[in-house]
């Protein structure tokens, strides 16, 4: 039997040569892919979050692998339909519908996942950077300021209801335009159609990849990437024209005056001309043989870059319309898809403003290199949004849930929340903005701490305030530090002390969870050994999992019992075990100590 990783690369470089593939399905039936999807997503936090039936990663073994690759193989595996619910869009009042699908739909569905990624995404377009490893938003923006410089109009992107629009059909058809394989397709479109429950309603879903399902990212990809083969294939190639603007002849005629005092030895006719020819353009912004078009997308928003006159942006705004809406089957937003002047306003794209940006008085290297680059800004609307989390009438406030946590974990926690902040805007050119956000931050995490302790802020900042070295030079934290015992580091949780200065290589890509296999995952090897970590029977493993390590060392817990004392010793959030000490432990009962 091929191992994951042997399986994976040969559909990888099929897909590199841009070949049909067929017997997909075959490859459902390899146990160590299973392994591999198991691996992946066993820590994520839904993992323990139950669909329509109460099946969660809890209980998992190698026996419901072999039951699930038997049904799939006797073509009678049925997808359940997903659990409904709705988790509140972020800047909107809206909320956004999220499916939960039982455990062993999830499995199936990272399987068929792994298995399109590795074929589709080396196929996939350059300028496509939403759910694909190795790029992510900061490679979005990184494109946008490295290469649109001149760019004169943006115009943003907005689908309406993009994901739940898909249509099943042209989703399928797509799919088998490249895999000739019937059984595969049909599991795909029976996915597509499993329904959802709201409300113990069932509820028929005829169009859309659910959210929040495994396999939606990358079909959402595959559908898209015919509109980015449309803009790359058809609208790039005709609005892109003229390698260099013309000259500009009112500059080209200040620079032959400036010339001509000069032979003449007029100094202060040099000197007045000079400022003349700083705020003209030395190249002709309105050259009708000079044509710039450029395109960015990150799963369903997308931008255009246009330098050119107005009515052609409106033109490529209508054609992508009617593209979309004749072959996609799917509606801009005519709120939300708009043309901005890049120099006199903002696009807004990933959370950041996009700007032209202009500036005669700059002067870099005897040019005025800044004007037509491109810049990113943070939102002042972000800040306010945030500052407004831990402020209560005007005025940093503490938080009163976190007044029973102990200091090390109230600073961990503003810290995690801050520094996931500035992370993501340190390619902002004006991140330094940010400064107020810690201040309040700072001041209700010592509120907060003062609440705990029945204190003032002053003696909390005096008794946490700290100074550390960053690249940048000494900044200001505040810092918790509990020592720990046999010579171990002390336990460190510190806020602040993040150099709020732009970081023009900064990268943040999404995730890619590192490739499981019986070698590199701890978790999968230990079920391989088929040896219960409690009792050492070998029969009927499975593996018992917690939401997390806090429930093992909850206060008032006095009497643990000894699988709870294992985990917390291992600082593990799985125990592979025997059945018969799994059922022990979901009763309350004892386990059954070694054999001897």
């Amino acid at each position: 039997m091929q191992s994951a990783e042997a399986v994976l690369d040969v559909i990888r470089k099929r897909g590199e040569r841009g070949l049909p593939i067929e017997r997909l399905y075959r490859q459902l039936f390899n146990p160590q892919l299973y392994l591999v999807a198991y691996g992946r997503i066993y820590a994520n936090t839904g993992a323990m979050t139950p669909g329509i039936t109460r099946e969660t990663a809890d209980g998992m073994s190698l026996e419901k692998i072999g039951s699930i690759i038997d049904a799939l193989r006797a073509e009678r595996y049925r997808w359940s339909p997903a659990r409904r619910v709705y988790i509140e869009k972020k800047g909107s009042t809206k909320k956004r519908p999220l499916g939960l699908p039982p455990w062993s739909d999830k499995l199936v569905a990272e399987v068929v996942r792994l298995l399109l990624d590795a074929y589709y995404d080396v196929q996939f377009s350059d300028r496509s950077h939403g759910f694909r490893p190795q790029r992510g938003c900061h490679t979005a923006l990184s494109e946008v300021v490295d290469v649109w410089k001149g760019t004169k109009w943006f115009i943003e992107g907005d689908i309406s209801d993009c994901f739940g629009s898909f249509d099943h059909k042209l989703m399928v058809e797509i799919l088998s335009e490249k895999i000739h394989d019937g059984r595969f397709l049909r599991l795909i479109s029976h996915m597509l159609k499993a329904g959802y429950l709201e409300d113990w309603r069932f509820n028929d879903t005829l169009s859309g990849c659910p959210q929040g399902g495994i396999a939606s990212p990358v079909l959402s990809n595959i559908y898209l990437d015919r509109l980015d083969q449309f803009i790359e294939q058809s609208l790039l190639p005709e609005y892109n024209r003229g390698l260099h603007r013309r000259s500009d002849r009112r500059y080209r005629a200040v620079e032959y005056a400036i010339a001509k005092a000069r032979r003449h030895g007029d100094r202060e006719a040099v000197r007045a001309l000079r400022p003349r020819l700083r705020s003209l353009p030395s190249q002709d912004p309105n050259d009708p043989d000079y044509r710039r078009l450029r395109y960015v997308r990150y799963a369903d928003d997308w931008l255009l870059g246009f330098a050119g006159p107005k009515h052609e942006a409106e033109e490529i705004k209508s054609r992508i319309g009617a593209f979309l809406r004749d072959e996609l089957k799917l509606e801009l937003s005519e709120s939300k898809t708009v043309i901005t002047h890049a120099t006199s306003q903002a696009a807004h794209f990933l959370g950041y403003e996009i700007r032209a940006q202009h500036s005669d008085t700059k002067i870099t290297r005897n040019r005025r290199a800044v004007n037509g680059a491109i810049g990113l800004f943070v939102p002042r609307q972000v800040i306010r949004q945030k500052c407004a989390l831990y402020m209560s009438k005007g005025q940093p406030a503490q938080r009163g849930m976190l007044l029973h946590d102990e200091d090390f974990t109230i600073v961990a926690k503003y810290q995690a929340e801050y520094r996931g902040l500035v992370q993501y805007y340190l390619l902002a050119q004006d991140v330094f903005r940010l400064g107020r956000l810690q201040w309040v931050m700072e001041t209700s995490l010592l509120k907060t701490l003062a609440g705990k302790h029945r204190s003032t802020v002053t003696k909390m900042a005096r008794k946490y305030k700290s100074t550390i070295e960053t690249p940048e030079g000494p900044r200001h934290c505040i810092q918790v530090t509990v020592p720990r015992d046999r010579g171990r580091k002390p336990l460190v949780a510190r806020f602040g002390g993040i150099p709020l200065k732009r970081q023009r290589t900064a990268v943040l890509t999404d995730k890619r969870p590192v490739m499981a296999s019986a070698k590199r995952n701890e978790l999968i090897h230990r079920l391989l050994a088929e040896c219960c970590e409690i009792c050492e029977a070998r029969t009927d493993l499975e593996v018992h999992h917690v939401r997390k390590l806090a429930d093992l060392n909850r206060p008032g817990r006095r009497d643990k019992p000894a699988w709870m004392h294992l985990m917390a010793k291992r600082r593990r959030k799985t125990l592979v075990i025997c059945r018969r000490c799994h059922e022990d432990i979901h009763a309350g009962r004892g386990t059954t100590p070694p054999r001897k």
